[in-house]
């Protein structure tokens, strides 16, 4: 049994260096509890910019939007930046694997990315989001197939898919097919209705489900926020749902709403074994004769010099 954690906290909006010292206050607490590995909500560091617009009508983009975009990019990290590298000394110096969503900044662009720092404090691997959700994606870009890893954490196979991707079937087989037992999905997802999603994906895997969720109020972003819903100040633009769901689509850990925490469960790989008696969605119990996936996995460039 190993034990995970999931933490259930607010960006402090558009500041990462503070940002990055409130993880770091969790990490250490985590590690302090017995926690292997902790998982942070999607777009922690460098905030997830809830109910924006960006200024962006079809046909037109405003002064005040691209004001808005700056601010964004101004606030995210790069992912050999110095935000990351003091995660990565939290993650070493507690012996933690981090699970740690973030805005990305590659030159102008901007991704959805989740870093993966094991406990040595190295970057195990990183996925950028290859599908932002709606208005995301006028103002990230598309990961593509070079950044779906599943890597080793101290927990099991681990990998990370990001909010509505979850929604995504042959996405989900890409990650089932490398053998993935620790399944996160931060998200910003608090409806109803995501809970049911992550319970699905647990049976359908016969993997663990950590999924990571903000508590933001419209309070914790700055006074000249352009939300375009939630605009009074206890207004919450995002109320967690933090879970754990076992591979028998059991909930283990939360879902909790409404308030800032650290949830904590314990985990078993063997159960993912053991939950695969009678279902295996890549392997028993899939038909390559009939359905199979091809995953491009090298990385694509817009330029690529000739030499």
């Amino acid at each position: 049994m190993t034990r995970i954690a999931i933490a259930q906290l607010g960006s402090v909006a558009f500041d990462a260096a503070a940002t990055v010292e409130k993880a770091a206050a969790a990490i250490a607490e985590a590690a302090a509890a017995g926690a292997k590995v902790i998982v942070f909500p999607e777009a922690f560091l460098g905030t997830y910019p809830k109910a924006l617009s960006f200024g962006s009508p079809v046909g037109r983009r405003t002064e005040e939007g691209r004001d808005e975009f700056l601010r964004s990019w101004n606030a995210a990290v790069e992912l050999r930046g110095p935000e990351l590298e003091a995660i990565a000394e939290a993650a070493r110096e507690h012996r933690i694997f981090v699970v740690m969503g973030v805005i990305e900044r590659a030159g102008r662009t901007m991704y959805c990315t989740i870093a993966m720092l094991d406990e040595h404090g190295a970057l195990a691997g990183h996925h950028r989001k290859v599908m932002p959700t709606g208005s995301e994606r006028l103002i990230w870009g598309f990961g593509d197939g070079s950044t779906l890893p599943v890597v080793n954490s101290p927990a099991g196979s681990l990998g990370s898919v990001v909010c509505w991707e979850n929604y995504m079937p042959l996405l989900r087989a890409a990650m089932y097919g490398q053998g993935v037992e620790i399944y996160c999905a931060p998200t910003a997802d608090d409806r109803d209705t995501w809970l049911p999603t992550m319970r699905h994906i647990a049976l359908e895997g016969r993997c663990w489900v950590l999924t990571a969720c903000q508590v933001m109020r419209r309070s914790d972003y700055p006074d000249d926020y352009a939300a375009l819903f939630a605009t009074k100040p206890d207004d919450m633009l995002m109320r967690g749902g933090s879970a754990v769901i076992s591979p028998r689509g059991e909930v283990v850990a939360g879902p909790v709403y409404g308030e800032e925490c650290i949830l904590y469960a314990e985990v078993d790989r063997e159960e993912t074994v053991r939950q695969s008696l009678d279902f295996d969605a890549v392997g028993h119990y899939a038909r390559p004769d009939l359905f199979s996936l091809t995953v491009d996995t090298e990385p694509k460039h817009a330029v690529t010099p000739s030499h």
